[in-house]
């Protein structure tokens, strides 16, 4: 018979998963637990982080924020620090599943899952986050754009868990911005989506600027040609659809039962013109 175990500390952790190292570790369960009844992944021990409270909340050292990975999603969109410095993430925790998935899913278990449709990933690709990965035997730390080597497939070794993502600050009036589309208003799997983070400068010249799309690609994309394009010059229209034309072509969508790669790569460029609207104070 397959076991369930919860550890309360880090310390249990790392005996269970010592003794069963063929265990699957898990927080909230909302990807594994399905996959597991579905039967795509074989019955297996179980090690449920949620007791360790070790592994949850969010700190805030001076210009630096660290998320720890076992945060219920829920939890994050009431925590003041994410939705004053990182609206970008909080705006797409916001649109995650339902009520019910969001109290469940944690922010490490969205990253772990490792899905290019993952909502949290491409702001956390556009903050340029960092994350933590810990075992009995120490901490490393990658960029979330090193971790990620595609679909389901990450560079998490066994023993170690995601314990923590660590992000920057952006400078308070950068423009940040997230949006998704699929193919319904609520519990949507993102056909594209895109965040931004834009700095301006008093004139409205792009100063810095850090773009990430979901859903077009294995990994999550990032258009550094599309940055490099509007950095030096007025956030204006023009600029942008010039832009959106370099994302169309450095994206690799495909095409699926939701979507076609075209329609894809077509909205993949149009989410950047909605930069501007959210500019102007529109919705």
């Amino acid at each position: 018979m397959k076991q369930v175990l919860l550890p309360r500390s880090m310390n249990d952790l790392w005996t269970m998963m010592r003794d069963l190292p063929d265990a699957a570790v898990y927080a909230g369960g909302t990807d594994l637990l399905v996959k597991m009844r579905s039967g795509l992944i074989p019955p297996k021990d179980l090690i449920c982080l949620e007791r360790i409270q070790a592994l949850k909340g969010v700190v805030v050292h001076g210009d630096r924020m660290v998320i720890l990975a076992g945060t219920p999603l829920s939890r994050l969109l009431r925590e003041p620090a994410i939705a004053r410095h990182l609206p970008v993430l909080a705006k797409a925790i916001a649109c995650l599943g339902s009520p019910l998935i969001r109290n469940m899913g944690t922010i490490g278990g969205n990253v772990c899952t490792a899905s290019p449709a993952g909502d949290t990933l491409a702001p956390l690709y556009a903050l340029d986050a960092r994350v933590e990965l810990a075992s009995e035997t120490g901490v490393r730390s990658l960029p979330i754009s090193r971790f990620i080597l595609g679909p389901g497939q990450t560079l998490l070794e066994t023993g170690e868990i995601l314990s923590a993502i660590h992000v920057e600050k952006p400078h308070p009036e950068a423009i940040q911005h997230f949006e998704k589309v699929g193919r319904r208003n609520a519990l949507a799997c993102s056909l594209a989506s895109m965040a931004a983070i834009l700095r301006l400068s008093d004139g409205g010249i792009v100063m810095a600027a850090s773009l990430a799309w979901g859903s077009v690609g294995p990994t999550v994309i990032t258009c550094l040609e599309a940055a490099d394009w509007l950095i030096g010059q007025p956030l204006s229209m023009d600029r942008l659809t010039q832009a959106a034309a370099i994302v169309q072509k450095a994206v690799c969508p495909i095409t699926d039962i939701r979507a076609t790669a075209d329609y894809r790569r077509a909205v993949a460029g149009n989410l950047l013109l909605r930069i501007c609207e959210q500019k102007m104070g529109n919705p």
